[in-house]
């Protein structure tokens, strides 16, 4: 999940104005099997390692020319809105889980045919963040959840010998390595800044808190939300958590040093951790997210998207369905390491063997996604403020979340 800098929010708001009648007009459809070039626009490492699958599906589709453009996600929401407002989407682009919403609300977007791509095949967070207001506009790509890692030496000599269960045993786990095994920190979890709500939602969504309802209506003031901030407040007032913010921190330098036991990350940290220190490796492993009410983590990831305004729809959406099958999906792990969204690629291969990738595949089957809204963003630094106000010690977490309700209704009427 990646979030919009405040300039490309202000030219969203400006552009989605001018949008509003202009999408969807679209031009004759050119048949998929006529000779065309394809335009997509693919973020971050996936916009460069996509240009090699797009080599191999020209092999097999000799008519069709699939032109990739790179984008870094620093500038992608601004391209895409830019691109928007001058009708010059490309056909296919990648759509990042607090992006569809908003591009969805301009009517840019085509809508996706459910009768050909089943709702079934793929994690049921990943095809409600492809969703917004009762229609999918994305088939997911891949996803993104968060799960505890932990070193296992360091459990050990902590006296603990599995990893926590429950928030108040991930609270006492982090007591528990500082007094025994002597580390820095108990647990690193963002204490604020930007995207500090990724942080939190583990912690939000497992208490059966949430910041959007299902009819849309702002809910963080709600008692399960301010539980769950008590609680992630509770490792600051401790000292079990920095309270410093660092930019570009990278917390897997502790978990290498042992300065940090324990802390949420995503699947990418697992290649990280095992190319960059092998000296841990066998050290460390990786556990659910400890359950309040239940164990559920948040669902981020990309889904692929057609322009309204695109003449190759047909041959988009056949693209589309090469990457998002379960073959596509696996052959795509094997070169990103990114998690597939349709849940079959999970039968075979590593992906069904590995006991690590077993972890998060079960936590994807209970992740959460906040519904997709236009100004998903506005309404989620909301949440990082509040976050922010309560490591620091500057509120508590009901009067917190009771100011962050106030402006979310604001945003969401």
């Amino acid at each position: 999940m990646h979030r919009a800098t405040p300039a490309a929010l202000a030219l969203t708001v400006a552009s989605a104005l001018t949008l509003t009648a202009c999408g969807g007009s679209g031009g004759a459809d050119v048949d998929a099997d006529a000779e065309q070039t394809l335009t997509v626009w693919a973020m971050g490492t996936e916009g460069e390692k996509l240009a090699e699958v797009a080599d191999v599906y020209e092999k097999s589709h000799p008519n069709i020319t699939v032109k990739v453009t790179p984008v870094g996600w620093d500038v992608a929401h601004q391209k895409l809105v830019a691109a928007a407002a001058a009708g010059r989407l490309p056909d296919v682009m990648q759509m990042g889980g607090t992006y569809l919403g908003e591009f969805a609300d301009m009517g840019v977007l085509e809508p996706v045919d459910t009768r050909t791509v089943k709702e079934d095949d793929f994690f049921p967070a990943a095809w409600q963040q492809a969703s917004y207001d009762g229609e999918t506009y994305g088939v997911p790509w891949y996803v993104d959840t968060r799960v505890l890692f932990y070193r296992t030496d360091l459990a050990r000599k902590a006296g603990l010998t599995e990893p926590p269960a429950t928030m108040d045993d991930l609270l006492k786990a982090a007591q528990a390595h500082q007094d025994k095994a002597r580390t820095t920190w108990g647990l690193s979890v963002q204490p604020g800044g930007l995207d500090t709500v990724q942080s939190f939602y583990p912690f939000l969504y497992s208490a059966g808190g949430e910041i959007i309802d299902e009819d849309g209506k702002a809910a963080v003031n709600s008692p399960e939300a301010v539980k769950a901030l008590e609680t992630y407040g509770e490792f600051f007032a401790k000292g079990l958590s920095e309270k410093a913010v660092r930019p570009g921190y990278d917390v897997t330098k502790d978990f290498n040093t042992g300065d940090v036991p324990m802390f949420f990350g995503g699947p990418w940290i697992m290649s990280l951790l095992d190319e960059n220190y092998p000296d841990i490796k066998g050290k460390w492993a990786v556990a659910p997210v400890p359950a309040d009410q239940e164990s559920v983590s948040m669902a981020g990831g990309s889904s692929l998207a057609v322009s309204a305004d695109s003449e190759h729809k047909a041959a988009a959406k056949e693209f589309i369905s090469f990457l998002t099958d379960a073959g596509g999906q696996s052959d795509w792990y094997e070169r990103t390491r990114d998690l597939p969204a349709n849940q079959r690629a999970w039968e075979t291969g590593e992906l069904a063997t590995d006991p690590k990738l077993k972890v998060w595949r079960e936590q994807m089957e209970t992740a959460r996604t906040t519904p997709s809204h236009p100004r998903l963003t506005e309404i989620t630094s909301k949440v990082d403020s509040a976050i922010e106000s309560v490591t620091q010690g500057k509120s508590g977490a009901k009067a917190a979340l009771d100011k962050a309700q106030a402006e979310i209704e604001g945003l969401v009427e």
